[in-house]
């Protein structure tokens, strides 16, 4: 009898543990979903929406201010007399650092999705004053 018990006991704790509700799914279906997508150079973004140019100062506040507003690594600050020497070189040769890279700063100084246009504007935004 105590075999039985112990058999009937096992089989209806595997029926409880395998049996789960609708909820417990969709819960561990939304654990399990990616956290991100991957995207290949080229390839149409999805869910991409058409904002247009974005402006010089939103291209500075999002991807410059790291470095060109504390100047770390030597970087010319917003307005700072430190870009007199560079803008004597020609905006064209400004503009072309931006979008390789000089020095410290990487390759479109870590806007990978900036236009050209937008790194001119942002490089106008930096500079205005000077």
């Amino acid at each position: 009898m105590k075999k039985l018990t112990i058999a009937i006991t096992l089989l209806l704790m595997t029926l409880g543990v395998n049996a789960s509700s609708e909820s417990d799914k969709a819960e561990l279906a939304k654990r399990l979903a990616p956290v991100g997508q991957v995207y290949v150079a080229g390839a149409v973004v999805a869910s991409a929406e058409a904002s247009g140019p974005r402006s010089g100062e939103k291209v500075y506040q999002t991807s410059c201010f790291a470095c060109h507003g504390t100047g770390v690594l030597d970087a010319p600050k917003k307005g700072d007399a430190a870009w007199k020497p560079r803008l004597e070189q020609g905006f064209d040769i400004l503009l072309k650092h931006s979008i390789d890279g000089i020095r410290n700063m990487p390759a479109r100084g870590t806007c990978a999705d900036c236009t050209d246009d937008e790194l001119a504007a942002a490089i106008k935004f930096m500079t205005e004053g000077v």
